[in-house]
């Protein structure tokens, strides 16, 4: 399989109010370094597996709402937990929908996407699903 991976990264605000949270029940700031990555098993006539240009404005795209937001704040996260994993999976959803709609060129022959986001240098998490 071949993958070309691209990277951005985003400041937030949210709260994860539960107990099992601890001190992250109260209004945070976490900056993600995040990354995504775009599988397929075949290289295009051009040697690519997507164009990075395309890549990195999905990626932007897809993050671009959440850029120095508070999650506690925008009605689609109403009554969710917007943990790491949570928000790995947000940002798949919409790199799908761009590869499906063709903004990222030649997307029938993309596979599957790895979204990863980097809390610090000692913790990540990531979603990673065919397309």
């Amino acid at each position: 399989m071949f993958a070309v991976e691209v990277r951005d990264h985003i400041m937030i605000a949210h709260s994860l109010p539960a107990p099992v949270f601890g001190p992250a029940q109260g209004v945070h700031g976490a900056t993600f370094v995040v990354d995504a990555a775009f599988y397929t098993e075949d290289l295009d006539a051009h040697g690519l597996v997507v164009d990075i240009g395309l890549a990195t404005e999905a990626l932007a795209r897809a993050l671009e709402p959440l850029r120095y937001g508070n999650l506690d704040e925008k009605p689609e996260f109403e009554g969710k937990f917007t943990t790491t994993e949570f928000l790995c999976h947000h940002i798949w959803s919409a790199l799908r929908e761009t590869a499906k709609s063709e903004g990222l060129g030649d997307a029938g022959r993309l596979r599957r996407i790895r979204v990863m986001l980097h809390e610090s240098h000692v913790a990540r998490g990531w979603y990673e699903a065919d397309i």
